[in-house]
This record gives structure tokens, sequence and C-alpha cells, in this order.
């Protein structure tokens, strides 16, 4: 990655911050450090000014954004070891549900397994039982749901409408309204 320093912002080579002129801020190990000891310094009870100058930040803002990205990066960790985990226990219990939809059920009543005449074979054949296949595939759809929400599948989507109103009143002269 190519970056221009800016001279304004302390040391050359310290503070890349723009990529090749399109006026985006590079997210280096570099920067990345230096958000981290500007975090440090601020909770050590520095100010935002003592942080600029110490570190070579622009100005007081920009350590400001500086200490705001650390804790922000400080918390995609744990963050992101919870997302594993909840996705990792959500496709166990999507494995389960699956190993009960592959089951044969049957119908069981008093204790006792309901048949039916098999009209080929002449023999009773259990009643299959549908019911355990039906909740298994509501559960299996709640555990995707679960899972979309984790990942941020279902976000709402915005609609934009355009158009005009035109009202009209009833009963009265327009010409009377002027």
């Amino acid at each position: 990655m190519t970056t221009v320093n800016n001279p304004s912002q302390g040391e050359p080579g310290k503070q890349p911050t723009r990529s090749e002129g399109n006026g985006q801020f590079v997210r280096t190990d570099d920067t990345a450090r230096r958000d981290a000891q500007a975090a440090a310094l601020r909770s050590q009870g520095k100010t935002f000014e003592h942080i600029a100058t110490a570190l070579g930040y622009a100005d007081k803002g920009g350590a400001w954004r500086g200490v705001r990205r650390a804790r922000r990066d400080a918390a995609i960790e744990p963050v992101t070891k919870l997302v594993e985990t909840e996705s990792a226990e959500l496709d166990e219990l999507y494995a389960r549900a699956l190993e009960i939809l592959d089951r044969h059920h049957i119908t069981v009543q008093q204790g006792r397994v309901v048949t039916m005449l098999d009209v080929d074979t002449g023999r009773e054949v259990p009643i299959p039982d549908d019911g355990p296949k039906l909740q298994a595939l509501q559960v299996a759809l709640k555990i995707r749901e679960s899972y979309r929400k984790l990942h941020g599948l279902d976000a709402e989507k915005k609609i934009n409408l355009s158009g005009g109103v035109r009202y009209e009143i009833v009963g009265i002269d327009p010409a009377d309204l002027t």
C-alpha cells in the first residue's frame, strides 16, 4: 500500500494518512499501534492536545479519533470470538435438527404402535408420524433465522419513495381559497 505523508502531521513516515490521492484514511499497523499508544496516554489522564503533540497527530481532533479507533479495535477480537462461538453452537443445533428430520418416526398412541394394513403385502405396518419432522423443520428455520441475525444478513432495507401528494377539499370552491 502506497501512502502520502502529510508533513503537518508529525515526522515523515510516521503517519500515513491518505492513499494515493483518493482522500481516504489508510489504516496500517503503524497507525493502529499509534492509536493504541494514544488510548494508553488517555487512560493516564493526558489531554488530547498532549497526545497529539506526543504522537504526531495533526491536532487534538486527530488524537481523539485515534483513541476512538483504539477502543473500537479493542472490542473487535472478543466480539469476533463470540460470533464464532455462537455460530458453532447454532451449526450444532441445526445438525441435530437435520438428524431428527432424517429419522423414521412412527405413530404411538397410549403406549402402542398404531398400524395399518398394507394392501400390497397384507401385513400390518406402522403409521408414519410427521409431527416430529414438522417440529424439527420449525426448529431448523428458527436456528437459521438466529444465524442470519447473528451475521447481520437480515438488515433492514430502506426504500425511497418519490412523488407528490395532491389535496382536494370537497365542498369548497378553490377560487374562494385565494
